[in-house]
């Protein structure tokens, strides 16, 4: 893509997300929904004026990185550790379910074969945690119980879809799977966590440093960023999710948080507070892209809607994807209206995915008709939770 055409697109988006969040809130919608609907617009659902070429792919991602950074910054790790149990259920029935349930939906009941149901199953496993806590942060109850217990989920559960898409992949080039492969990473990225916040601590204390006696202005953001960055590329170098790099970064310079051996360390507020203070107008920057990028990867165009077939697969999957987010919620103990937000918030699949059907669809394993369905079951569950949610609080009003 030339260069100035990218800054046209670049604007483009920009502006839309910003005019299409700011028309959400007026609705009374999550600003969020906003920014999605603008990807769809612009992209090859509609105009078709932006296309998610690889430069705006990469601002995306950036943006999903220091949103979780966001979001780790503001966390409470001694509540996120008090909700480990409920989310580790909510994170692996969450998995369990929608993958078992999708997979014999597209193999008995609609004759797809062994692979393809596989990544069926594989895809309603997602749960997109950029759309999760911003949908939360939108209705101000990212720190709220029902909060703690879904980032833990969803954290836990981008985790285990990275070993299953990792598993799917093997299976379909060799035609077996190494639980081994699949062992080590999981030990790898336990061990970046084990390692990382501590290690992110010890550099913020150098930043606070010299941010104390440096005569140029912006050297927060600058290293920063930096750090994030860094966490991110250490992050993908272990086999995790570049985004938790954010997170443990975000989690590190947090006012409080727990080294793997429970001593508490305590970050100075006044310079969480700078750090927060100084970072958001970047985050702020660089998330809508990612919304708007979530938007623009949903191809509505390739759906089929004259095909029977496509709208009885999509329905059940559709079924499955709600319901099997939504047993692991209403196994953990709590009030009925938190199991029912803890639930909706684990639905979005958003671009994780759309991750799962594109891997299937470039590799020949998805046919037109599975796909077209997954991108219709996609669409829905990023976007319909957020309305629900929004009605459920103002219907029932925050729970205890």
């Amino acid at each position: 893509m030339e260069i100035h055409i990218l800054f046209l697109q670049l604007t483009v988006i920009l502006l839309a997300a910003r005019v299409m969040a700011e028309v959400a809130a007026r609705l009374g919608a999550p600003p969020v929904i906003g920014e999605l609907l603008a990807g769809v617009i612009l992209g090859p659902s509609l105009l078709g004026w932006v296309a998610p070429e690889p430069a705006i792919k990469l601002l995306a991602e950036i943006g999903i990185i220091l949103l979780l950074f966001e979001v780790g910054l503001e966390t409470d790790a001694a509540s996120l550790v008090r909700t480990g149990r409920a989310s580790l259920v909510v994170a692996l029935w969450g998995l369990v379910l929608p993958f078992g349930l999708g997979y014999g939906i597209a193999h008995h009941a609609f004759g797809l074969g062994l692979l393809p149901s596989l990544f069926v199953g594989g895809t309603l496993t997602a749960t997109s945690i950029g759309v999760t806590v911003r949908v939360l942060s939108d209705l101000g109850r990212q720190q709220s119980r029902e909060g703690g217990i879904v980032l833990g989920a969803a954290v836990l559960d981008d985790v285990m879809g990275v070993v299953l898409l990792a598993l799917l992949y093997e299976f379909s080039i060799g035609g077996g799977v190494s639980f081994a492969n699949a062992g080590k990473v999981v030990v790898f990225i336990a061990l970046f966590f084990a390692l990382a916040t501590p290690a992110a601590k010890a550099i913020s204390a150098v930043i606070d440093r010299f941010d104390a006696v440096s005569p140029i202005p912006g050297l927060i953001p600058t290293t920063i960023v930096s750090l994030v960055l860094f966490f991110a590329w250490l992050a993908h170098a272990v086999g995790a999710p570049e985004l938790l790099g954010g997170f443990a970064a975000g989690l590190a310079l947090s006012r409080r948080f727990f080294l793997p051996f429970g001593l508490a360390i305590r970050t100075r507020p006044e310079f969480a507070e700078r750090i927060e203070g100084q970072m958001k107008p970047v985050i702020h920057l660089f998330t809508p892209i990612f919304f708007v990028m979530v938007g623009l990867s949903l191809n509505l165009r390739l759906v089929d809607w004259g095909s029977p077939t496509i709208w009885l697969l999509s329905g059940a999957l559709f079924v499955v994807a709600v319901a099997g987010k939504m047993v692991g919620a209403f196994l953990v103990r709590a009030a009925p209206v938190t199991r029912l937000l803890i639930g909706l918030a684990m639905v979005p699949r958003g671009e994780v995915g759309l991750i799962f059907a594109e891997l299937g669809r470039t590799a020949g394993i998805l046919g037109d008709t599975p796909y077209a369905a997954l991108i219709l079951v996609i669409a829905l569950t990023t976007v319909a939770p957020a309305f629900v949610m929004k009605w459920v609080y103002g219907r029932y009003g925050p729970p205890d």
